[in-house]
């Protein structure tokens, strides 16, 4: 937090990780979720929920002085309030870098973005983005390198994953409605899905029963239950999400406006928020430098 005790974490690493794409060449831009599906408010209640159980956790962590276990609490009680998502865009928008406020799903707004040819991928660690039919899915684009896994003195290597979901459909012989449907058993978002019915068996299922109808019959004989939101509506979400329509033109002319203004980031990050002036300025000339490198290389050469 800066002296005012406003959150700042987020703007560190929101400026240090696009820095990074920036300087291999990744042209990013970046997508704010926007009104929730009524169907998602079931889970988002959850989340409050587990966030505030996360919050008396870490509060206890503390107080015995359990320092690993607080650290692992604090990251799953932390919530992104309205003062982070504007701060952020805020930032965005002095670094020179394109964001979209997206009127539902963000995961649901990029993968149109990849289908349309705006973007080349969607880097989500949400599995939804499949779900959504995003062309191409890249998982942990800016959290590489080694991590301790929670609460375990275990590291592992963490790198970029690029995955096609028509790669996917192939390796499995279904397509697109059929993993709605395998998702749907297993549990989305907006669903809490079929208990006993892990993505082994939810595969088979789907294989075996290709239609929604077949889907709702089996999960009714075989389970004695039906799903807790009408399977056609989950299926509804995915297929025909609330997105804003952008072409490669739109893009492009949001690409123009979007220029880094150096000036305003300074005061932004050191002024304003008490970020050393030293680190950022060195950070900014990177920005600077790196714009002006020409042409991109894409996404490939770097991974």
């Amino acid at each position: 937090m800066d002296s005012k005790n406003r959150v700042t974490s987020h703007l560190s690493g929101l400026f240090y990780r696009t820095l990074n794409l920036i300087e291999n060449n990744i042209q990013p831009v970046y997508v704010f979720d926007g009104i929730p599906s009524i169907l998602k408010q079931r889970t988002i209640s959850a989340r409050i929920k587990k966030r505030e159980e996360a919050l008396e956790a870490w509060n206890k962590a503390k107080e015995e002085g359990m320092i690993d276990n607080a650290r692992a609490y604090a990251v799953a009680s932390t919530r992104i309030n309205k003062e982070i998502v504007e701060s952020s865009k805020e930032l965005l928008k002095y670094m020179g870098i394109p964001f979209i406020q997206a009127p539902g799903e963000g995961e649901a707004q990029s993968a149109v973005m990849t289908k349309t040819g705006v973007a080349y991928a969607s880097a989500s660690q949400d599995y939804d983005s499949f779900l959504f039919g995003a062309v191409n899915v890249i998982r942990n684009l800016t959290i590489t390198g080694r991590r301790k896994l929670p609460r375990k003195n275990v590291f592992i290597n963490v790198e970029p994953e690029l995955s096609r979901t028509e790669d996917l459909l192939k390796k499995f012989e279904i397509n697109q409605t059929q993993l709605i449907m395998l998702g749907a058993l297993i549990g989305t978002d907006f669903n809490t899905g079929i208990e006993k019915v892990g993505p082994k068996t939810a595969l088979k299922l789907v294989k075996e029963n290709p239609t929604q109808k077949e889907i709702e019959r089996v999960v009714k004989e075989k389970y004695k239950i039906e799903f807790d939101v009408p399977l056609e509506d989950i299926i509804n979400v995915f297929k025909e999400p609330d997105v804003k329509e952008i072409t490669t033109e739109d893009f492009e002319e949001l690409l123009k406006k979007t220029k880094p203004d150096s000036e305003r980031l300074l005061r932004f990050l050191s002024d304003e928020h008490e970020f050393s002036h030293e680190r950022i300025s060195l950070g900014i000339k990177k920005l600077l430098e790196s714009r002006n490198l020409g042409n991109q290389k894409g996404i490939n050469n770097w991974m």
